[in-house]
């Protein structure tokens, strides 16, 4: 999707000890539980790619987002997956 130039934003939602051994550039972070308390960070026009370590919390977040009609998709396997298929010089934890 970034590739392609598409209008998204990359939500983190894991907590900031992990954000800080390890973060795709560009994302943003919202931890999973303070995402209610963060919607109007969030641009309803953009798809939001959700992002945790392994895909599980991400999931959560992805629902919760739909049922408030956002566009929003998982970024399947996590940051462990964006290190092994996309960057591997980043530090996997």
């Amino acid at each position: 999707m970034l590739d392609r130039g598409e209008d998204i934003e990359l939500v983190d939602v894991r907590e900031p000890k992990e954000h800080e051994i390890v973060q795709i550039a560009g994302s943003k972070l919202i931890p999973l539980n303070t995402l209610p308390d963060h919607l109007d960070g969030l641009d309803p026009d953009k798809t939001q790619v959700l992002i945790c370590r392994v895909g599980q919390r991400s999931a959560v977040a992805v629902q919760f987002l739909i049922e408030r009609d956002y566009e929003a998709i998982n970024l399947t396997g996590g940051i462990l997956a964006w290190i092994k298929e996309v960057d591997p010089l980043l530090t996997a934890y």
